[in-house]
């Protein structure tokens, strides 16, 4: 937090052109943190954007995208962005709902009968609504492929028939509202309401409904496209101090809603630029109405005792897709993602028109949710993100 901090204390001139200087500062000492992060741990490669007030106003691009070819890093760069897909699965869903095909109240076995199998001992699966799946309050499990523990496994199921298969054997944790687990196969089971009601592939759902209204013509989902290889980054972990790679390319299967996103850092800023909702941009209602993402940002249930991974606080809650948390005063919308050895920062501060993004292609540590996690090198980098937000804030 002391870099947050420094953040803070440098963008609080009150002239705009020491402002000016103060941010100029304030982005040197982020970069020098961010640098000396990735090479003490061994990261291989990483990108930080700032968008403000529509613009993109820091692009950095450190290290190498392949470490064998000694591929560097740059704006082309493609990286895997895991569970921020999500973001993309609510919005889908509330598009659906602003279109009058659903209603967030509604039970999920009305658009997922096979639902109706799962064990529930606190009730009738009937009363889970997509509203608790979009919050995570479900009660369903975190992991949607527990059982995978051999090298000869599919990296997911590539099929909804085998998730179909689990649903006997699934068990609802607790009663569905009363509380926040983070579910992936929840958001799953949102994908199958998206393609049932639309009756496209979640891929092609989001290509045409949100990927091209905003102009992100180089992003897609799993496997990438021959003409985009040489941008796909490699992933790696490190493993007793050594860097190891992770599979190349992976295909998310089945849970592609769940984190099947690949994007270049530029057509990300084009997405946290429509979030931030500039009224002056031609997408600012065109992908979803500003009062469907605004609400969307309301705190539902509170997540931080719960999911701890990242940047995630005691003080964080749960709104629809996104996560919502407020320091200081200080809204601050987003969601993380880690999966193959790719770890990913989404960071929104709308009052103040400002967003980050923070991505790497190399994770410390496992996937596990765990409060030793805010440790990481990665969530040191994105914790200190948080200053620009409350120092554009204290120059209001």
């Amino acid at each position: 937090m002391r870099a947050a901090a420094a953040l803070l204390l440098a963008l609080s001139a009150a002239p705009a052109a020491a402002q000016d200087r103060g941010f100029d500062k304030a982005v040197a000492e982020f970069r020098a943190l961010h640098r000396a992060e990735v090479a003490k741990a061994g990261i291989a490669g990483s990108g930080f954007y700032v968008i403000r007030d529509g613009r993109t106003v820091v692009a950095d691009h450190l290290g190498e995208q392949d470490a064998d070819a000694h591929v560097p890093v740059d704006a082309q760069t493609i990286y895997h962005w895991a569970s921020i897909t999500k973001t993309m699965t609510g919005i889908a869903i509330m598009q659906l709902r602003d279109r009058g095909l659903l209603k967030l109240d509604d039970p999920i076995i009305r658009y997922v009968p096979e639902l109706a199998r799962v064990h529930d001992p606190f009730g009738d699966v009937s009363e889970i609504t997509i509203g608790q799946l979009m919050s995570h309050s479900a009660g369903f499990r975190n992991g949607t492929w527990p059982w995978r523990n051999k090298p000869w496994q599919p990296f997911e199921p590539p099929a909804w028939e085998q998730l179909k298969a689990m649903l006997p054997y699934t068990e609802v944790l607790f009663k569905p509202g009363s509380r926040f687990s983070y579910s992936n196969p929840g958001i799953v089971y949102l994908g199958q309401v998206i393609e049932r009601l639309s009756g496209e592939d979640f891929e092609v759902y989001i290509d045409k409904n949100i990927l091209r209204p905003l102009g992100m013509h180089a992003s897609y989902f799993d496997r990438t496209p021959p003409f985009l290889l040489p941008h796909r980054s490699h992933s790696y972990y490190i493993e007793n101090g050594k860097r190891v790679a992770a599979p190349f390319d992976a295909d998310t299967g089945v849970t592609v809603s769940n984190g099947g996103l690949n994007a270049p850092l530029p057509d990300m800023a084009k997405y946290v630029a429509f979030l931030l909702g500039d009224p002056k941009r031609p997408d600012y209602d065109l992908v979803l109405k500003r009062a469907s993402l605004d609400e969307m940002w309301q705190p539902r249930i509170s997540a931080g005792e719960d999911f701890t991974q990242g940047r995630m606080a005691s003080t964080t809650w749960s709104g629809l897709s996104f996560f919502v948390d407020r320091t200081d005063g200080i809204r601050i919308v987003g969601h993380n993602g880690d999966q193959n050895g790719f770890r990913a920062y989404l960071s929104l501060c709308p009052d103040q028109h400002l967003g980050t993004l923070l991505t790497f292609n190399t994770e410390t540590r496992g996937a596990e949710n765990a409060p030793g996690n805010r440790d990481m090198p990665e969530s040191r980098v994105a914790l200190a993100t948080d200053g620009l937000c409350k120092a554009v804030a204290a120059k209001k």
